[in-house]
């Protein structure tokens, strides 16, 4: 929502965010003990600028399983799903938590996506029995980690929560990265809980035992788990290979879907054209680079950073697309600025699929030898 304020920012010690967070509390006054609250599932994010759609009809399940990444056939009421919406060539367009609640699926994307996302599916209807409608002026969405949610469940205005499924490898999926209880993001379990947009204030009020934590710390938990984001990791040529995104946001074995003759070509040849990796920054200079800065190596560009945060325990941190080729053990600064990478997405390995589960895999059964 253009211009949008949240009434918490009226909150003691509130500054707010810019950026994709722009609207909401980039912090409260205490960053760091914000971000142990919601480590303890103590605190709760203002993240009523993020947008919601919801898709109501008897065709809706069905329609949406066509149009995405996610196989959804057997969504149950209740659970959540990550999926992502690609153009003819794999790249992502759209990415959103879905989660059906019997009548309706919500679709929750990231701030100022919704019109485009409407835009996208209503383009997409045809003659099917589905309603698209942007709701993000009617409901607000509230982000805790850990069992947090719990209390949120029992206040006013409640909706329904997307339990964030990262960095859990679904079903019919694969990954770049460690095994899912290897993961970073093991340990950050984040959820997003929808409520309606006049009740925002009474549920944080009503939820006492959560405080009130700001982007900053939210956004710290979400770069230590290596977790992307629309907003900030997706360019104009993401696929999701290279932010390790297939864990939970691709099924390689269902029916035909746009983009999905690249997710099967890269899977097979295991080689994304740039790899996502985390960058720990020299912290002995209180300025930190911007999303968008050059990452470099001898001199050269060879990536760019996405996103930034300073983390209570790990210092500052930054997410950055490299280049594949870029040696693993590689010196790198960014603006100055030393930094070291942690590779979260190998340099020249394959995703971890046994050949059945590759797409494709049935049709080489048949080829001349």
């Amino acid at each position: 929502m253009s211009g949008y304020r949240s009434p918490l920012l009226a909150r003691p010690g509130a500054v707010e965010g810019g950026g994709p967070d722009a609207g909401v509390a980039l912090h409260y006054g205490d960053p760091v003990h914000e971000q142990r609250a919601l480590e303890r599932g103590a605190g709760v994010v203002d993240l009523s600028h993020l947008d919601v759609v919801t898709v109501s009809g008897p065709d809706r399940i069905t329609w949406l399983n066509t149009l995405s990444t996610q196989l959804l056939l057997d969504l149950a009421p209740g659970e959540p799903r990550d999926l992502l919406l690609l153009d003819p060539q794999g790249r992502i367009e759209h990415a959103a938590g879905v989660q059906d609640d019997g009548e309706r699926a919500w679709l929750i994307t990231d701030a100022g996506r919704a019109g485009a996302l409407t835009a996208f599916l209503e383009s997409m209807r045809f003659m099917l029995r589905v309603e698209v409608r942007d709701v993000s002026a009617e409901v607000a969405v509230l982000g805790t980690c850990g069992s947090g949610w719990e209390t949120l469940a029992d206040g006013p205005g409640y909706r329904l929560t997307w339990r964030d499924p990262w960095p859990r490898t679904g079903a019919g999926s694969t990954r770049y990265g460690p095994p899912d209880d290897e993961h970073p993001g093991h340990a950050v379990a984040r959820a997003f809980t929808v409520v309606d947009r006049p009740a925002l204030v009474a549920a944080v009020d009503a939820a006492p035992g959560l405080r009130l934590a700001g982007t900053w710390a939210w956004e710290a938990l979400r770069v230590e788990a290596w977790r992307p984001r629309l907003a900030r990791e997706v360019d104009e040529r993401s696929i999701p290979h290279e932010l390790d995104w297939l864990r939970t946001g691709v099924h390689l074995a269902k029916g035909c879907y746009r983009g999905q003759e690249t997710v099967a070509r890269v899977v097979n040849l295991g080689r994304p054209p740039r790899r996502l990796v985390l960058l720990h920054l020299d912290g002995s200079d209180h300025l930190v680079p911007e999303p968008g800065a050059a990452v470099h190596h001898a001199g050269r560009a060879v990536g760019v950073v996405t996103s930034v945060v300073r983390h209570a325990d790990l210092g500052p941190l930054a997410l950055a697309l490299v280049k594949r080729s870029l040696p693993v053990d590689a010196p790198l600064d960014v603006d100055g600025t030393a930094a070291a990478q942690e590779v979260i997405v190998p340099a020249g390995g394959e995703a971890v699929a046994r050949p059945a589960e590759r797409p494709g895999q049935e049709l080489r059964r048949h080829l001349p030898r």
